[in-house]
This record gives C-alpha cells, structure tokens and sequence, in this order.
C-alpha cells in the first residue's frame, strides 16, 4: 500500500475517534453541570486541561465559562483539535483517497462535515440544547459502524483501526488524570456525594458506567482506574485499545509473533507491561506520573508508526527533487 494512502487512513481514524471523544466529553459535562449543587460552579477547565489545549485556550479566551469551552472543543477554526477542525481534517483525508474508502461511509462524513459548519453559522456553542452533541456523536458512531459493515480487512482497514486505537488510549489516559488530579483538589470532598457525581460522569464520558456498575457494584476510584487502565474485555481501556493496535500492526507487517520493527517492538513492550501489572503497583507509582509515562508512549508508539510507515525515505525526497 502506498504511504499516502496508509497516512490518510491512519489519520482518518483518529481525527473521527478525536472528533468522537471531544463530542461525548463535553455532553457528559454538560448533563453533569445540571446535576450540581445549586451554587456550584460549573467546571469546564478540567475539560479543556484533558485535551492537553489548555495553553491555547488561553491565548484565545478570558474565561472559562461554558459558551467558551463549547466554542473553543467543538467550534472554533483556532483550536487545531477542536471537533470542527478534526471533522474537517478527517473529510480531507478521505477526500485524497476517495477509492478506498466505502460510498456510504463518505456520505456521512461529508454530512457532519456540513452540520458543523452549519452549526458554526447559527452560533451553537450559544445553545443550550446538549442533544446536538449527541447527533454529532451518533454520526460518528454511524460512520464506525458503516465501516465495519463494508470495509475488506485489507491493509488499509488495520492503518484505519490502528488510528483509531491509539487515539482512544490517549483520550482515555488523558480524561482519566485530569479527573484524578484536577476536579476535585479538596481531600474533604472525596467519598462525598458530588465526588460519586464526578467519577460517575467520568464512567458516562468513555460509556463504561453500566458496564462498570455490573462488574464492581460500587463506585470506588480504585476499581474504576483498573477498569479504565487494566481492564482486558472494555473497549476503551488502555490495555485493551493496545492490544488492539498491536494486533493492527501485526496484520500490517504480517508477522506471525515477536515483532519486526520498531513500531511493533514498542507497542509490545508496553502492551505485556500492562498485561502484568497490578492496580496497587499503578498507585504506589503515582497515577498522575503512570498516566503521564503511558501518554509518552503512546506518542512514542505513533512516532515509531510514521518512522516505519510514512515517513518519505531520503533517498526518495532526493530523487524526487532531481526530477
């Protein structure tokens, strides 16, 4: 498969996986809003810290006030991840490969591509109705579930899953600390009830609150971090977003075991390391410093992937310039 076309389907995946978290993220914080305590402050710069944007949000905004934060993730042209930028980046890349990707799926790309725009127009992030956050997820929901209905498990497909993958670990890792070190910095507020309202939230913004509740019962910060980290059957736990991606990176290189590049060995590594570690381990290192090493990584995992797959090797670059 050319570069070209694994880059864009790499990218596909996670801008809409990108596109996807931002979306679920704000809708969840939106309905918490509306649950707290009368006089409570909203809190949407734990929000904004958990996309890793937080200096940019500053540069462009006095506040943190709900129209600010909604504009800022979901809408504005200036926040190079908001959901409106990584729609469009994701329309782009299917775009430039237009055969390999389904009829079905670019019609419902291009149809969020023109409901956000149109969202842009009417001032949404004024709005405050939260349901059109919820039509923005379904759509991307929609457009998984096209692919995984009308895609070939070709190479192509893995590049797109491996995208996908690798983004919803970062995500997870990302919302996941903020929660733990930012939300609640009161010692007195933990085990309160506002503190099972902000954990809860969190279970809803990765749509792991039933899912959880059938699996430990009670809402306890220490199960809910190995269900999000360790957990090996939930589809946006680290390990298992890990798992998943080396499995992708298999099915690229065709190597049967072991590893045979870089990309491989570094996700492998890190993937048997989680696969063996324990919840107290995790804590006695320090989450906020466990979830930082892990991001790390995982950045070091798709810089290895675009080393091995996209990057345009020197001796090309110079053919190509003596043409």
């Amino acid at each position: 498969m050319l570069s070209r076309v694994a880059d864009s389907l790499f990218w596909l995946g996670r801008y809409t996986e990108r596109a996807e978290n931002y979306s679920r993220f704000i809708d969840v914080n939106f309905n918490l809003s509306m649950d707290l305590p009368p006089g409570m402050a909203e809190q949407w710069q734990p929000l904004i810290a958990a996309t890793g944007d937080e200096k940019r949000f500053l540069e462009l905004y006095d506040g943190y006030s709900r129209e600010n934060a909604i504009k800022f993730l979901a809408f504005d042209k200036e926040n190079d991840n908001s959901i409106l930028v990584s729609v469009t980046k994701a329309r782009e890349n299917a775009r430039q490969i237009r055969e390999s990707v389904s009829k079905e799926i670019w019609e419902v790309l291009n149809d969020l591509y023109h409901f956000m725009n149109n969202a842009v127009k009417r001032s949404a992030w004024k709005s405050l109705d939260p349901d059109q956050f919820k039509q923005i997820k379904y759509k991307l929901q929609l457009l998984q579930g096209i692919g995984y209905d009308t895609s070939p498990r070709t190479q192509g497909w893995y590049f797109n899953k491996l995208g996908q993958f690798l983004e919803r670990a970062d995500k997870t890792s990302r919302i996941l600390d903020v929660k733990y070190h930012v939300l609640l910095p009161s010692v007195e507020e933990v085990g309160s009830p506002l503190d099972f309202l902000h954990w809860s939230a969190l279970l809803k913004s990765v749509s792991g609150f039933n899912a959880y509740k059938k699996l430990y019962g009670k809402i306890e910060p220490s199960n809910i971090v190995e269900y999000l980290v360790l957990n090996v059957y939930f589809p946006r736990s680290i390990f298992y977003c890990l798992t998943e991606a080396e499995k992708c990176l298999h099915e690229i290189s065709d190597a049967k075991r072991g590893y045979s590049n870089p990309a491989e060995k570094a996700i492998g590594t890190l993937r048997s390391e989680l696969e063996y570690a324990d919840i107290n381990d995790v804590f006695k290192y320090g989450l906020h410093e466990y979830l930082d090493q892990l991001q790390r990584r995982i950045n070091d995992i798709s810089t290895a992937v675009y080393e091995q797959y996209f990057k345009i090797q020197p001796n090309f670059a110079t053919q190509a310039q003596d043409q």
